[in-house]
């Protein structure tokens, strides 16, 4: 009679530690880990800084304000292509309207040009579906620029037991399209406008410990 006793609260002590060591009672009601964010797609979704200005909710206008012009950012990170090589295209295509950056690109036969079309066909696609616009050549681009990406250094080997480094590099590139046509282009300065303009700058200056 007392080894049955002795059996069944073993038994039943074996069980109710069982049920306190349950993982999903730790998961449950801990704050640290939730449930409904382990191995879900919405957690591992990151957004950059330059992403995050697609989420901007500006004030409601004034009857009889204009209308603000729709602003698209979109970029493209880890690209396997030099950044010195990207700026010459992204600098190219700066301040043309959508179509005309398109055929630009279209007949250049850089790498980079391929990548930064799939871009820009990106962002045009994101303003009709995102951002109510309602003309897809509609569209300028208001900043192209590039940003470093990670370099790795790797061994490359020769012959006679000698090696050299070799840099693997990768880069950024980032896009903000603007609804409407471009603005007209600059008048190009003379020498004599920057000279006049250094000129102001000196005499506008501020002279510390002076009379």
């Amino acid at each position: 009679m007392a080894a049955r006793w002795a059996v069944g609260a073993g038994s039943a002590w074996v069980r109710g530690l069982l049920g306190w060591a349950r993982p999903e009672r730790w998961l449950a009601s801990s704050s640290l880990f939730p449930l409904s964010c382990i191995h879900t797609s919405t957690s591992l979704q990151k957004f950059g800084k330059w992403e995050k200005k697609n989420r901007i909710v500006y004030p409601p206008q004034l009857p009889g304000e204009p209308r603000r012009p729709a602003e698209i950012y979109h970029c493209r990170r880890e690209i396997k292509y030099s950044k010195d090589k990207m700026w010459y295209l992204a600098k190219l295509i700066k301040g043309m309207s959508i179509d005309q950056a398109l055929a630009q690109l279209e007949f250049s036969d850089k790498k980079g040009a391929k990548v930064i079309k799939e871009v820009l066909l990106e962002a045009q696609e994101m303003a009709v579906r995102n951002h109510n616009v309602e003309f897809k050549s509609n569209l300028h681009i208001a900043e192209s620029m590039t940003g470093r990406g990670r370099y790795v250094k790797r061994i490359r080997y020769h012959g006679k037991g000698m090696f050299g480094i070799m840099k693997i590099v990768r880069c950024h590139y980032f896009v903000k399209l603007v609804e409407g046509p471009p603005p007209p282009p600059e008048p190009p300065r003379t020498g004599f406008d920057q000279a006049k303009e250094y000129v102001q700058q000196l005499r506008s200056r501020t002279l510390v410990n002076t009379l």
